[in-house]
């Protein structure tokens, strides 16, 4: 018996306002990705289901990634030295590709509840400022023992090319939930 795949879609529209370096000492407010956050449990989910989830690469997002990291590597930092790479310009960090999966299993599918178990990921290709990426899910299969779901990931940008594929591993909820989402905090950053 086939089931009917369903697709689920959320734009990530942050609400913060672009940060020079020359401004790291200031404060900014973000805004939540949506105002509020409803979840699929186990049982709502089907083999071949997908969601996706965009996000739009800022200089603040390398920024932050980088403080809340620690990786301070200056080819995501350093315009100058990023320019004698073979990238000729700053790139994101492949983890912050990665954690855009994250979100997307967090806030789309299944969202609130998700317990992240594992993740695979195989980066493609850099990812640079200005780039919009499409976080593309797919349930690939199911377990009833402890309510797991494996996904296929795919992070693609704005021309399409895939950046960041892989498998994801999570404990869908089993009730079902709709919450408020959370403000974020304003960040000062130095």
């Amino acid at each position: 018996m086939k089931s009917t795949a369903t697709k689920w879609s959320a734009s990530c529209l942050i609400g913060y306002h672009p940060l020079p370096l020359s401004l790291l000492a200031k404060p900014f407010q973000g805004a939540p990705i949506v105002s509020k956050l409803t979840n699929y449990t186990f049982d709502e989910l089907a083999i071949g289901d997908t969601a996706t989830f965009t996000r739009t690469l800022e200089e603040k997002d390398l920024i932050l990634f980088a403080a809340v990291s620690g990786d301070i590597n200056p080819l995501h930092l350093d315009p100058e030295f990023a320019s004698t790479t073979p990238f000729k310009e700053r790139i994101a960090h492949g983890a912050w590709s990665g954690s855009l999966i994250s979100a997307a299993l967090a806030n789309v599918m299944p969202g609130p509840g998700t317990v992240y178990l594992g993740q695979s990921l195989k980066f493609q290709r850099p990812v640079k400022l200005g780039d919009t990426l499409t976080v593309q899910l797919e349930v690939k299969e199911k377990q009833e023992r402890r309510n797991q779901v494996t996904f296929i990931t795919q992070v693609v940008n704005q021309e399409g090319k895939t950046v960041v594929s892989g498998e994801a591993e999570v404990m869908a909820p089993k009730e079902k939930m709709t919450l408020e989402a959370p403000a974020l905090p304003p960040i000062r950053i130095g």
